[in-house]
């Protein structure tokens, strides 16, 4: 599958997420503090809550429920209760587009 338009990246605001489904795969997208945009699962993997209603710090996201912080870089957990890591998909800008193959994960750190 190619790369689909998740959002514009003008929609995205800084240090914030946005949840959107691309054949059927939950996606948390974050405009980190330093304006680079990652895409990550969007559920937790500690309990089945949307990561896109967390809380964005530096390059990781805290889930608002349990607590558990996920890297925007690697997906890894950062603190229990978490200890699966979430899926990180490669995000391909092109001009205002923000665009995600939910099929290609990205390379873990």
């Amino acid at each position: 599958m190619a790369a689909t338009r998740a959002c514009s990246a003008s929609e995205l605001e800084q240090d914030a997420a946005l949840r959107v489904v691309i054949d059927d795969v939950a996606i948390c997208i974050v405009k980190d503090g330093e304006g680079e945009i990652h895409a990550i699962g969007d559920t937790c993997t500690h309990g089945d809550i949307s990561l896109a209603d967390g809380f964005v710090e530096g390059d990781s996201i805290e889930c608002w429920a349990h607590g558990s912080a996920f890297s925007l870089l690697s997906g890894k957990p950062l603190n229990l209760p978490a200890y699966e890591p979430v899926p990180v998909f490669a995000v391909t800008i092109d001009g205002d587009d923000v665009l995600i193959d939910p099929t290609v994960k990205k390379e873990s750190n």
